[in-house]
């Protein structure tokens, strides 16, 4: 990999995380001035809880993006660790190959989603200015993006290894 190539991706990764922090801090700070304002007010903000909806599914899927990024999404390992590095390579290319269809048929499904609600001019909330389609982007985005790093780290290695249970190296069993 260039050190342009790699310099990008740093930099790509320090914006999706600051991304995520700030949307993170927006979404508990509104959290909290709909609790205030709804216990001790008895009023709130009208647009607050489609907006928080909103967050939270940008969270979640920026998120699992950053995840799959640092190689740190949900993975069974369990049979890895029983097999040689060969064979771990093979299931490593299987198992995150599979991760990467699903990826892409789900943000292909998503794209149907979104241009349904364009076509639909359906809102993001009753009180929203804000189209439903607009923030429902993030979901074919997101998951193609998941989709090729699922992909390329199919064919990298690990990030953290599966220990071995049986080391050949070792002269045990």
């Amino acid at each position: 990999m260039s050190e342009t190539t790699r310099r990008a991706l740093t930099w790509l990764g320090r914006l999706e995380d600051w991304l995520l922090a700030i949307l993170v801090v927006v979404m508990v700070a509104l959290a909290g001035a709909q609790i205030i304002l709804r216990n001790f007010f008895d009023t709130g903000l009208p647009w607050a809880d489609p907006f928080l909806r909103t967050l939270v599914l940008w969270t979640g899927i920026l998120g699992a993006l950053a995840a799959v990024r640092d190689d740190k999404h949900i993975a069974l390992d369990v049979l890895q660790r029983f097999l040689a590095p060969a064979a771990q390579r093979v299931a490593r290319v299987l198992t995150l190959g599979f991760a990467a269809a699903i990826c892409a048929s789900m943000a292909w499904y998503s794209i149907g989603l979104v241009q349904i609600d364009f076509a639909e001019a359906a809102q993001a909330g009753t009180r929203s200015p804000i189209p439903a389609w607009f923030p429902e982007t993030i979901l074919p985005v997101g998951f193609a993006l998941m989709a090729l790093r699922f992909a390329l780290h199919a064919f990298m290695p690990p990030a953290h290894p599966p220990a071995l249970l049986h080391d050949p190296g070792k002269g045990g069993a």
